[in-house]
C-alpha cells in the first residue's frame, strides 16, 4: 500500500507545497520507499510509495510524455500485462509500474477508464491541459480513500488515504465511495462499478457449480501474487486464510519449478515491455509472472498462549508444507497499543478494534522479516454468509440481501482493518476473496445454496467446492478437520481471554456517571457499552469530531446480542474455550 495526499485548485498552492508534504508525511507508514510531488497549475498531488512491482523505476507520481497528465495510485493494477497489450494506440510507458496503465486508459477512456482495470486501487489524475481532476476508488473499497473540503477555499477539493492528511485542513470529510469515479468538472461522483448482483432485492437463480467456485477462486489467488518482493500469507487456521494459503502454496511450487526450469531471464526489449512481456502480472491464459522465488512460502498467525488459531494455524502450516511463523503476544501487549491501533485504524468500532489490535502486531513482526505483501482471507463470510448469527436468517431472500449489504460495506469494516492494520508498518494486504470475476461467480450462486441447516455448516458450498473426499487420486487442499472448522471470528480465535480482558479494562477506564453523561458533540452517535465508550474516548484525543461520520458500527442481524463477538451467538460451540 502506498499513501496518497492531493488538492484540487488550490488558491496559492505554492504557499500550500510545505503544508501539504506535511500532510502527505503523515501516511508515510504506508509507503516508506520513496516520496514524490508534482505541482500542475493549481493542483497538487504528493505519493508516498511502498514498491512491490517496478521496484526501480515506479516512482510517483507518474506523468506521461509531456507530463500534462499527473498520476498517483494507491493499489496494485493485476491486469496491467493485459492494458498494454490490447491499448487501441501504441503508448511507450516510462516504468514497469502496474499503475502507469491509467494514464492510457484516461487518454482513451476518459472517465470509463477504471472500468477497464482489475486490482485494488485509489488514484488521483490530473489532466494539465483541461485543468481537470478525476478520483476513482476500487469497486470494493479495499484500498481506504477520503475526499474532504474546506470551508474557507470552498472551490478546492482534497484527496488522501487516511483521515489524518485531511482533518488539519479540511472541515468535511467523507469516505469516498467504492466503485465510483469524480470529475473536477462536474464536481461529482458517479459510480461505475456495476454488476449483475449489485441490487439486493434482485434474488439470483443461478445454479451452484462447485468446479467454477473452486477455479474462479484459485485464479483470483494466483492474481493476487504479482510481485516483485517478498510475500507471504495470513493464517489463522480458519477456512478463509487456509484456503487462500493451500491456493498460494500450490502456485509458489509450481513457480519454483519453472524458476528452475528457465535458469535466469532473457532479455526483454524495450518495445515488448510496452505489450506487457517480461513483466510481473497475469497473461491472456489467466497465469501469473512473479519474481519473487523464496525458498518455502512463509506463513505467519498470532493468538494469546494456547489460542485456537494459532493451534489450528500450525496444522494447516505443516499439511501445505510452508515455513510457519507464530507469533504469541500478551494482553498487556494488546492493551498498550490500543490508542495506536485507533489512530491508524481511524474508527471508534467495537468489533473493528478487537480485531485490528491483533492484526497490527502481527504486521510488525512480518515487516521486520522483510515480507512486504501478504494475501488474506477478508470478504468470505459477507459472500457466503458465514458469520454465526446467518444461522437465523428467516428466507434465502433475506441471507441474500444481508450478504450484498455486507459486501457493499466492507469498506468501512473488514476492509478497513487489514487495510489500516498492515499498512500502519509498510506491509500490503491482498484480498483474494474480493476479486470482480470471483464475486460475479459467488455473488450470483442462488442463496438457498448458502443457507446454513442442521445438516449444512456455514459457508458449506465453499467448504464442499475444495473437498476432494471423493476422488482418491486429487491431492487434498486442507485436512477434513480444518475444511470443516467452524467459524471463528479473529478476535475470538487469538484466544478468548483477549475480550475479556478490553470488557475488564473498559470498566475500570468508565465509569457508570460516564456513561450517563455522554458529550454533547457525540450527538445521536452514543456509545452503548463502555468498552464502545472507551474506544470513542480514544479517538476523539486523535481526531475531531467531523471525522466520526466516516465510521460504521459493526452489529450483527437477527440477533438481539449486544456484543458482537461470534462466541456470544448461541449457536457456537466453543470447543477451544478452555485453551
Amino acid at each position: 500500500m502506498c499513501g496518497i495526499f492531493a488538492c484540487h485548485s488550490h488558491p496559492d498552492v505554492n504557499k500550500f507545497k510545505p503544508t501539504a508534504l506535511r500532510l502527505a508525511k503523515a501516511v508515510r507508514h504506508r509507503g516508506p520507499d520513496w516520496s514524490g510531488s508534482v505541482i500542475s497549475n493549481n493542483t497538487i498531488l504528493c505519493h508516498e510509495r511502498l514498491s512491490i512491482v517496478g521496484v526501480e523505476s515506479g516512482a510517483q507520481p507518474l506523468t506521461n510524455a509531456d507530463e500534462s497528465i499527473v498520476l498517483a495510485v494507491n493499489g496494485e493494477i493485476y491486469n496491467h500485462r493485459l492494458i498494454r497489450k490490447h491499448l487501441k494506440k501504441p503508448y511507450h510507458f516510462k516504468t514497469t509500474s502496474d499503475c502507469e496503465v491509467i494514464i492510457p486508459l484516461y487518454m482513451e477512456y476518459g472517465l470509463d477508464a477504471p472500468k477497464y482495470l482489475d486490482g485494488m486501487f485509489s488514484f488521483v489524475l490530473y489532466d494539465k491541459n483541461l485543468d481537470r481532476t478525476i478520483a476513482a476508488r476500487d469497486p470494493i473499497g479495499i484500498t481506504t480513500f477520503y475526499q474532504g473540503w474546506s470551508s474557507e477555499q470552498p472551490n478546492s477539493t482534497y484527496f488522501a488515504s487516511e483521515l489524518k492528511c485531511l482533518h488539519p485542513v479540511c472541515d468535511k470529510i467523507e469516505a469516498f465511495p467504492p466503485g465510483h469515479v469524480y470529475d473536477s468538472q462536474t464536481n461529482e461522483r458517479t459510480r461505475y462499478f456495476q454488476p449483475t448482483w449489485w441490487d439486493e432485492m434482485k434474488t439470483p437463480q443461478t445454479p451452484l457449480d462447485y468446479k467454477v467456485l473452486r477455479e474462479s477462486l484459485e485464479k483470483s489467488v494466483r492474481k493476487r501474487l504479482m510481485a516483485e518482493v517478498p510475500y507471504g500469507v495470513l493464517l489463522s487456521g480458519g477456512l478463509d486464510s487456509s484456503l487462500v494459503a493451500s491456493i498460494a502454496q500450490r502456485e509458489t511450487l509450481r513457480q519454483r519449478k519453472l524458476a528452475e526450469a528457465a535458469n535466469g531471464h532473457a532479455e526483454v526489449k524495450a518495445e515488448d515491455l510496452d505489450k506487457g512481456e517480461g513483466l510481473v502480472g497475469i497473461d491472456d491464459d489467466g497465469k501469473v509472472s512473479t519474481m519473487t522465488f523464496l525458498p518455502q512460502l512463509n506463513s505467519f498467525s498470532i493468538g494469546l498462549p494456547g489460542s485456537p488459531d494459532n493451534k489450528a494455524a500450525l496444522e494447516v502450516a505443516k499439511f501445505l508444507g510452508t515455513k510457519h511463523h507464530v507469533m504469541t503476544f500478551t494482553i498487556e501487549d494488546g492493551l498498550n497499543a490500543l490508542s495506536d491501533v485507533i489512530y491508524h485504524l481511524e474508527t471508534y468500532d467495537v468489533t473493528t478494534i478487537r480485531a485490528s489490535t491483533p492484526m497490527y502486531l502481527l504486521s510488525r513482526k512480518i515487516k521486520a522479516m522483510g515480507i512486504k505483501m501478504v494475501l488474506s482471507g477478508e470478504g468470505s463470510d459477507e459472500i457466503f454468509g458465514g458469520y454465526l448469527y446467518f444461522h437465523n436468517a428467516p428466507s434465502k431472500e433475506e441471507f441474500h440481501e444481508e450478504c450484498v449489504r455486507r459486501v457493499k460495506n466492507l469498506h468501512l469494516a473488514d476492509c478497513l482493518r487489514a487495510n489500516k492494520s498492515t499498512s500502519a508498518w509498510g506491509l500490503e494486504a491482498r484480498v483474494p476473496f474480493l476479486d470482480k470475476e470471483f464475486l460475479e461467480v459467488s455473488m450470483n450462486i442462488d442463496p438457498k445454496e448458502k443457507m446454513i441447516t442442521p445438516e449444512r455448516l456455514e459457508k458449506y458450498i465453499l467448504r464442499k467446492a475444495f473437498d476432494t473426499s471423493d476422488d482418491p487420486s486429487a491431492e487434498p487442499y486442507l485436512p477434513d478437520n480444518i475444511l470443516w472448522r467452524q467459524k471463528e471470528q479473529f478476535s475470538d480465535g487469538v484466544g478468548y481471554g483477549w475480550i475479556d480482558a478490553l470488557k475488564d479494562n473498559a470498566e475500570i477506564q468508565v465509569t457508570d456517571e460516564m456513561m450517563k453523561n455522554p458529550k454533547p458533540e457525540w450527538g445521536t452517535d452514543i456509545p452503548d457499552t463502555k468498552e464502545a465508550y472507551w474506544y470513542r474516548l480514544m479517538f476523539d484525543e486523535h481526531f475531531p469530531p467531523s471525522c466520526a461520520s466516516t465510521v460504521m458500527r459493526w452489529t450483527p442481524k437477527w440477533s438481539n446480542q449486544t456484543d458482537p463477538s461470534g462466541r456470544a451467538i448461541a449457536i457456537h460451540k466453543a470447543k477451544y474455550e478452555d485453551a
